[in-house]
């Protein structure tokens, strides 16, 4: 392992570089972010998935930076104009900006204007005027004319060209055309000519401009979006009177005409080259920060969502609702696989709702439906409200289940190659039952951007967004552990090790072979190799199974430790386990050794408390409370209500009304809180009072203050 990339990661993590040697080490021999922060704790110190990601991350930046620099000192080289010093600069610089500025005057370009004067012969005048002695400009300039340089004007303008990008590529004064930035600069944001009525969504920002350094990540990003579309313009500028004084006082010696000349280059350099360039370096730099924060928003709702309490192995029914097109209506059996599906038309305009009534109170009784899963979208409350008056369903709960991506689900190649011959609403009803049952397994069925939690998700870095929110369905399914039984190809593509292929070898094997007694036999998949085993066997869960640690998230590797601890107890396995008094006698202490430390210890004995128990807790049921449209609300109002989205300036609160409304973030607490996550969460029930009802916006104002 280099010791310089050991030591720059060390540095900007503020890791111990022995730690971080170390982990890079096991990250180079194939262990994932998971498997390490779960299982080799005694190595990584503890540190967790977070931790474990940017260290992962710095490791890369590091790495690209070596390889530009490689590009960077061959491209030079190749030049002739590699000085001992550029080399040495160049070596000893870790921050790209720098590093691209000292490249700035190298780097091959299109044809400047400073290029076309060189040609000309002007970069001797350009020389003796940048000196800013004394004499006349267009005496020295006649020297200079020639078959390309008609006129003295031309001369000077030539030479002043090769002045400017001088100055652009000065280092000195890149920065503090960047500090200038930092300190004062605004973003700008005017409506696009003739655009006022069709960029009306926009029309916060058709005069609009605030310090680009408060300036949230929803505007930013809102501004961004508005100027893609074309109907805002967006420019980002400095405090430029103070800032042209501050490159005057850098640049110009005296007052003569030599520096009068200079002077021109100077204001010409700003406006045409370095103007724009640094305005682009802080554009990026502020969208890249918005992404950050957006796609940190969207993150963490997503990993509310998949979290979410799941109903179980239970039969359920879904109802995918509708009117004109009547309710879909599909029978689940507690291994999620459909057993009958059907359409009932309960609500107008056919309003059969006697034989909906009967059809639904036969299908609970004849499959013995545990509960039913209604989506929220069109027609979902009536359905709920339908559904409860049916008599004989007293003992049958109803739940109000997200459809959020569903309806890209029921179009995917997933939907289509578990149910090829089924309309796509039936699919969707699927979804919306196997969603109660389990929202994990059935979310990571859907390309995460699409599952509606997010934040301007469309606009922001998709690269980056894929990357984060991949890292939180691994983390979740880690965090939850995966039934090998009943697990899909989807989800345990997911799991430390695997990926889609064996995932899919996986699933294959157990509908050929049937379940899998025990974690061992993993090892008979093809091309699953002992590697593959050690990272994702710990997460994997085979209830019933002879040895009961196979449902537990101890690791195989640990078997013979807790065995001898059972022993040593003069008790069998299973009452070891199973009995919490047979393990307050143990001295942990007795089994550390050179690769076994107490961390890894403690969480063995933490997880034979409660082997196999998922974290993520009972689903529960809501009630809306009795309005039903947003005509009905009137300001004062205290509503239920069920949060449906977090976002950097508040919340949305679904109130049965069809239109969300939302609770800006300084009425969500009288606390003062960075985020409504600090205190709400995805599917969290709350009360909320009715602050102010704009029909024609469609925006409903709430609080939580004081309720």
């Amino acid at each position: 392992m280099d010791q310089e990339l050991i030591l720059l990661i060390s540095n900007a993590t503020g890791l111990n570089a022995s730690r971080v040697s170390a982990v890079l080490q096991l990250m180079n021999e194939g262990a994932t972010i998971p498997f390490l922060a779960r299982y080799r704790k005694e190595v990584t110190g503890g540190m967790d998935e977070v931790v474990l990601a940017e260290l992962a991350t710095a490791k890369k930046r590091f790495e690209e930076l070596i390889a530009r620099k490689i590009t960077i000192l061959e491209t030079i080289h190749s030049q002739g104009k590699l000085t001992p010093e550029l080399e040495q600069k160049i070596k000893a610089s870790w921050d790209s900006t720098t590093l691209e500025d000292l490249y700035l005057p190298y780097k091959p370009k299109r044809k400047t204007r400073a290029d076309a004067a060189r040609e000309k012969g002007l970069e001797p005048l350009a020389k003796q005027l940048m000196a800013q002695g004394n004499g006349d400009p267009e005496q020295l300039a006649l020297r200079f004319i020639n078959p390309k340089v008609e006129t003295i004007e031309d001369a000077l303008q030539g030479a002043r060209d090769i002045i400017a990008e001088w100055i652009h590529e000065m280092d000195h004064v890149r920065q503090l055309v960047r500090s200038s930035f930092e300190r004062s600069a605004e973003i700008i944001s005017k409506v696009s000519r003739g655009k006022s009525d069709e960029g009306i969504k926009y029309k916060d920002y058709f005069e609009f401009n605030e310090r680009l350094a408060r300036c949230p990540s929803h505007r930013l990003l809102a501004m961004f979006r508005g100027e893609d579309e074309g109907f805002l313009k967006v420019s980002i500028h400095p405090d430029e009177e103070r800032l042209l004084n501050q490159m005057h006082q850098r640049l110009i010696k005296g007052r003569g005409a030599y520096s009068t000349q200079v002077e021109l280059a100077m204001e010409d350099s700003y406006k045409r080259l370095l103007q724009p360039s640094i305005e682009t370096e802080f554009r990026n730099a502020a969208r890249k920060k918005a992404d950050e924060e957006a796609i940190g928003i969207f993150a963490e709702n997503l990993r509310q969502l998949l979290l979410a309490a799941p109903l179980g192995n239970k039969p359920v029914m879904g109802i995918d609702p509708g009117f004109r097109t009547g309710c879909k209506v599909v029978c689940l059996n507690a291994y999620g696989d459909l057993i009958w599906n059907g359409t009932i038309y309960p609500h107008p305009p056919q309003q059969d709702g006697i034989q909906a009534a009967r059809t639904i109170s036969d299908l609970v009784q004849k499959y013995e439906i545990a509960a039913i899963a209604v989506g929220n979208g069109t027609a979902g409350r009536e359905t709920i409200d339908f559904c409860k008056g049916i008599r004989g369903l007293e003992n049958v709960e109803i739940y109000a289940v997200s459809e959020a991506g569903a309806s890209i689900y029921s179009a995917s190649d997933v939907a289509r190659e578990e149910f090829p011959d089924l309309d796509l609403t039936v699919r969707g009803a699927v979804s919306i039952g196997r969603r109660l049952m389990d929202p994990l397994a059935e979310l990571v069925k859907i390309d995460a951007k699409h599952i509606g939690v997010g934040q301007y998700q469309h606009d922001v870095d998709q690269g980056m967004l894929r990357e984060k929110l991949d890292r939180v369905v691994e983390s979740c399914v880690h965090a939850v552990g995966i039934n090998l039984h009943t697990a899909s190809k989807h989800l345990l593509a997911y799991v430390s090790g695997l990926g889609p292929s064996l995932a899919a070898t996986i699933v294959q094997q157990r509908t050929e072979n049937g379940p899998f007694e025990s974690r061992a036999e993993l090892l008979k998949v093809p091309r699953l190799g002992p590697k593959a085993y050690e990272q994702c066997a710990g997460f994997l869960r085979i209830p019933d199974a002879k040895n009961p640690l196979d449902n537990s998230a101890v690791h195989p590797e640990r078997y013979k430790l807790v065995a001898k601890m059972a022993k040593d107890q003069g008790v069998k396995l299973e009452d070891f386990i199973s009995d919490a008094s047979l393990r307050k006698g143990i001295q942990l202490e007795k089994y550390i050794d050179k690769d076994l430390g107490m961390p890894t210890l403690q969480d063995i004995m933490k997880e034979l408390e409660k082997p196999g128990l998922d974290p993520r807790g009972v689903a529960e049921t809501f009630e809306f409370s009795a309005v039903r449209k947003m005509e009905d609300l009137e300001p004062g109002m205290i509503l239920n209500g069920i949060v449906t989205n977090l976002a950097q300036f508040g919340a949305f609160v679904d109130i049965g009304v069809k239109q969300d409304g939302m609770i800006h973030i300084s009425q969500i607490t009288d606390k003062f809180i960075k985020s409504p996550s600090d205190v709400l969460q995805l599917g969290q029930q709350v009360h909320v009072r009715v602050v102010e009802v704009d029909i024609v916006r469609k925006r409903v104002a709430l609080s939580m203050k004081g309720v």
